[in-house]
């Protein structure tokens, strides 16, 4: 089986230009995880405060959600912290299982793709593959999405063994793929801790908060940001199978893309896979550096969400 195309960092960089992307701090990755939990907590009491706000909250929620997940994916490589044992501490509890994933089933399963890339092996390409598609086709999947009907394929019938296998049948196995790895692997530990959640909740007086500003964003917008930033990652980009730096996309985001599609740097998806260990936060500054360099010309990268979404909606 080929492995995807490799660079290494000194195809770039000189050792001195290189040494800043390979510190790393202890305190950063603990506090990206605080961050995520920080701004859940402040929209659930800002949707119970003032009802009105619930579908922004909702919004906000759902994303960092998706910062939960990417926080898990950095612990997958180890970015969490120095420390084995807090990085997986971190990665799992505090990370995957609230939102129904596993950091050792997704672990290896994330490594595989990275290590095969775009290539047939690629255990991620059926979330690829079938772009670009037809604005309707698109557009099915987002509602999909925001109606709980991903949700429910991904978590519900997987839990209940509806869901044996990802990745077949189509544009249903391309939604059920990952996803399926991903969520279905953790079932008991997601519900003793929804449960934790939910008597919490009950215990401040608002237990209908639970329903309302976390599983109502777990069920819609969560699955519809992932779906974005999976399009958004790999899909339509021409030479990614052969080319170290087209791997992948990366998508320059305003301020409120940042705020509800794609938190925690995870647009900066191209360098990321150039450089599998540089930590999530040092990402931007890689992005500059790379594309400083003459390789850096040959990456995919797009204006915006919006950008992503005509090419991949073309058809």
């Amino acid at each position: 089986m080929p492995a995807a195309p490799r660079a290494r960092p000194s195809d770039l960089f000189t050792p001195e230009e290189w040494a800043p992307f390979q510190m790393h701090r202890a305190w950063a990755g603990p506090l990206l995880v605080a961050h995520c939990w920080a701004a859940i907590a402040l929209a659930v009491v800002v949707g119970t405060l003032w009802p009105l706000l619930i579908p922004v909250c909702v919004a906000v929620i759902g994303t960092r959600q998706l910062g939960l997940a990417i926080l898990m994916h950095e612990a997958a490589h180890g970015g969490l912290s120095p420390d084995r044992r807090v990085n997986d501490f971190l990665g799992h509890w505090l990370c995957a299982v609230p939102v129904g994933a596993s950091l050792q089933a997704y672990r290896p399963y994330h490594l595989a793709h990275h290590k095969y890339a775009q290539q047939a092996e690629d255990p991620d390409l059926v979330l690829s593959a079938p772009f670009p598609v037809t604005r309707a086709s698109l557009r099915r999947k987002i509602v999909r999405d925001l109606t709980g009907q991903t949700f429910f394929r991904q978590r519900v019938l997987f839990a209940l063994g509806g869901l044996r296998s990802s990745g077949a049948g189509g544009d249903s196995g391309a939604e059920s793929a990952g996803g399926a790895v991903v969520t279905g692997q953790s079932v008991v530990p997601f519900l003793l801790v929804n449960a934790a959640l939910l008597l919490v909740l009950t215990f401040a007086g608002v237990w209908w908060a639970y329903l309302v500003l976390w599983l109502l964003p777990m069920a819609t917008w969560f699955p519809m940001v992932t779906r974005l930033r999976n399009i958004a990652e790999h899909a339509c980009v021409e030479g990614s199978d052969a080319d170290p730096f087209r791997a992948a996309r990366t998508t320059h985001v305003a301020w409120w893309e940042c705020a509800f599609i794609a938190p925690y740097w995870v647009n900066f998806h191209a360098e990321h896979h150039l450089f599998m260990h540089v930590p999530c936060w040092k990402l931007p500054a890689l992005h500059r550096a790379v594309r400083n360099k003459p390789q850096g010309e040959r990456m995919e990268v797009a204006g915006g969400y919006g950008d992503v979404l005509k090419s991949a909606a073309s058809r």
